[in-house]
């Protein structure tokens, strides 16, 4: 059985002229709509969702407009654009499926920006955090966006009932994540390491998790480590395959938040690897 995919036309409102613009993700869903996959459109997450990760302040700042940094503008009702890509991931958890939504999240700390980074990386919300929240499940995240998802690892760090794995391009945005944290795990690569390099590096950092103390996977599910994309690690489509099987192979129930990505079409092809990994070997 196919994966869901969770999307809603509305994501694309904003940002035409921004690298994290509406014609990757629009380009992708056309494409994984040729191959047969179902789509369910979510609800806005309400601020209750949101509390559960983000600070007060924070929220009434975004609501405000009160956000925009060099890479995080200030859109028209990007509140609102915000929110109902936190429920995408949501409904993703719910239904085991994949959030097709944007804006992206793992950079988006507590108050907005994370670990001493100014910048927060196209991301508003931290869509991951608030799904593997609402689940209240102990949680295993892997973060397999070119990008540390320095975000994510401050909501979570240090806390029992989450493991956090990032394999990331290094040098690069955020400049956080060189070394493992507690239950942070953190592997920097070079650019363009390779497939074959990646996925030994996969095998190491899952094989530092105690597997049994987990009952979800959550994918932040980034795909510009694709070769030539913004934090290129040189991976191509079939590399993403063998990441979706390695994590039907864990044998938790697992869902997926779309991250970066910034070519449509390569986006769309490589979601469709990935998913196909994962579902053939589940």
């Amino acid at each position: 059985m196919k994966t869901k995919i969770v999307y809603s036309v509305k994501c694309l409102g904003y940002g035409t002229w921004h690298i994290e613009g509406p014609q990757r993700v629009k380009t992708a869903q056309e494409i994984l709509k040729t191959k047969g996959y179902d789509f369910f459109a979510p609800e806005p997450a309400t601020e209750e969702d949101l509390l559960t990760v983000h600070e007060t302040d924070y929220i009434w700042n975004l609501k405000k407009g009160m956000v925009e940094d060099p890479d995080t503008p200030a859109y028209d009702n990007i509140y609102e654009f915000a929110r109902l890509s936190a429920g995408g991931a949501l409904l993703a958890a719910k239904i085991g499926g994949f959030s097709l939504m944007r804006p992206p999240g793992h950079h988006a700390g507590k108050a907005g920006s994370a670990l001493g980074v100014y910048s927060r990386g196209f991301c508003y919300l931290n869509n991951i955090a608030i799904a593997v929240k609402s689940l209240g499940k102990p949680t295993l995240i892997l973060d397999i966006d070119g990008h540390h998802g320095n975000g994510t690892q401050e909501i979570f760090q240090g806390e029992e009932k989450v493991a956090y794995v990032s394999l990331h391009q290094s040098p690069n945005y955020p400049g956080t994540g060189s070394f493992t944290e507690g239950n942070c795990i953190n592997f920097a690569l070079p650019r363009d390491c390779g497939g074959i390099r990646y996925l030994e590096t996969l095998d190491k950092a899952l094989s530092m998790v105690d597997l049994g103390k987990f009952e979800v996977v959550a994918v932040s599910a980034g795909f510009d480590t694709h070769l030539g994309d913004l934090a290129s690690l040189g991976l191509v489509e079939r590399d993403y395959f063998e990441i979706g099987k390695k994590v039907a192979l864990l044998g938790k129930p697992a869902f997926f938040v779309l991250e970066g990505g910034y070519v449509g079409e390569n986006l769309g092809v490589d979601i469709d690897s990935f998913l196909g990994g994962y579902e053939e070997n589940r």
